[in-house]
């Protein structure tokens, strides 16, 4: 550890995360915290309530995002935001989310106890609803919002289970759907120095490299079908020869498992991307005794590199035809949703970089699978930064596991990178 660095309070970071998990378990397994509702609001008067008894500064902007800031002695400069979200997935992991906010209150506990005063604020975001495609399929609304990036078209999306639209969720839980409408923001360039983000890793490859921490450089692009669709042709199952048939669950089958062979080739070649077909559905005539006539499908596509995207999809589309060529079959993709990849700012790789040596804290450079609300600082103009801390047993799933120890390790890294940002 750098000398002077005073230690992050893991214990009391340790405790809420507890605490937050007894209030918001699931009865049907792991934890259930939908974005602007009952669960992630009891995580976020959890967390609020540590803070203000820390003697922290709260505040609540009108799209629900919650600041808890250990004031600098500037308050003009800019700010420095550490962030992450509390909401889960319907029965997920204790960690994914609420572990970085519960490491930023970690470090700013430990300054404020050491007596530390830094050159500029230090602003503990937890941020809104960034699960969307466990609660309102649009990208990061709490963070985007926060920063004036809300589209209002957004604000009508409906959440997954139909039941309300994120402006009618936000109204019932006492916040102004409005104040996003209008683009105002709560943070912005003129205001924030820089945005980091510590997450649990989603995989396995820290635990298979015996590393506690990862230092994250990019995080994915993605181009994803969501009402994807084959049409082919009901009829007898009895009956119909293999040369009359339409089938759709065949000519599904074989376009991920060709699809398949396509992402294989590539990795072999050196691109790194990830294809996941997340929902294969017969359509509402299928029954026992029938050739399948429809199958609806989600595709959805992950890479830090463009061109591995695109290469797969030149292959998907290539497939598609021939597919419908031979079986008689329609494919119908529907829209397509795409986003780039996403850099994280180089200084701030490199301070992170820098920090782990400080500490003392074995790492390892590498992308993110999956999104984080860090893109949306990035899209605003923020440099913004990521850690990974080494997980078990991946993500979304009641059986997250996070070592203490690693834990610890990243909030040192954390705690070296903010005493050197807030001091410049």
């Amino acid at each position: 550890m750098i000398s002077n660095q005073p230690p992050p309070d893991t214990g009391l970071a340790l405790a809420l995360l507890s605490a937050i998990h007894d209030a918001t378990r699931d009865p049907m397994g792991g934890v259930t915290r939908e974005g602007y509702g009952p669960g992630e609001q009891k995580a976020h008067d959890i967390v609020r309530a540590a803070a203000e008894c820390e003697g922290l500064r709260t505040r609540v902007d009108p799209a629900g995002n919650l600041y808890m800031t250990l004031p600098g002695a500037d308050p003009s400069a800019k700010r420095l935001v550490i962030g992450s979200h509390l909401d889960s997935v319907r029965q997920g992991g204790d960690y994914d989310g609420a572990a970085g906010v519960a490491a930023g209150l970690a470090v700013v506990v430990g300054l404020r106890k050491a007596g530390f005063l830094p050159g500029r604020d230090i602003e503990v975001m937890a941020i809104r609803s960034e699960e969307g495609g466990a609660w309102f399929p649009t990208p990061f609304p709490g963070s985007r919002a926060a920063l004036g990036l809300m589209q209002p078209d957004a604000l009508a999306t409906r959440r997954m289970d139909g039941a309300l639209t994120l402006e009618e969720a936000m109204r019932q839980s006492g916040f102004d759907p409005d104040w996003c409408r209008s683009g105002q923001r709560e943070l912005g360039p003129d205001n924030v120095q820089a945005y980091v983000e510590l997450h649990i890793e989603q995989g396995l490859v820290l635990e298979e490299e015996d590393r506690p921490v990862g230092i994250v450089f990019g995080l994915p692009g993605n181009r994803r079908h969501r009402f994807a669709r084959v049409v082919g042709e009901y009829n007898h199952s009895g009956t119909t020869p293999r040369r009359h048939r339409r089938d759709a669950v065949l000519a599904a089958a074989e376009l991920a498992y060709r699809l398949e062979q396509s992402w294989i080739r590539l990795e072999a070649e050196g691109h790194d991307l990830v294809m996941t077909f997340c929902v294969f559905e017969t359509g509402p005539q299928a029954a026992f005794g029938k050739v399948p006539g429809e199958v609806a499908f989600k595709l959805d596509v992950r890479s830090g590199q463009q061109a591995a995207l695109d290469a797969l999809y030149r292959d998907l589309h290539a497939l598609v035809a021939a597919i419908e060529a031979q079986r008689g079959v329609r494919f119908e993709l529907g829209p397509e949703q795409a986003r780039e990849p996403v850099p994280m700012d180089p200084a701030i790789v490199e301070a992170l970089a820098q920090a782990a040596d400080d500490a003392a804290v074995p790492f390892r450079r590498m992308a993110s699978g999956g999104g984080h609300d860090a893109q949306s600082f990035v899209a605003a103009g923020i440099p913004a930064g990521m850690l990974f801390v080494r997980s078990q047993n991946g993500s979304h799933n009641p059986d997250e596991a996070m070592r203490p120890e690693d834990f610890e390790a990243a909030c040192r890294v954390l705690m070296a990178w903010t005493v050197g940002a807030a001091s410049r």
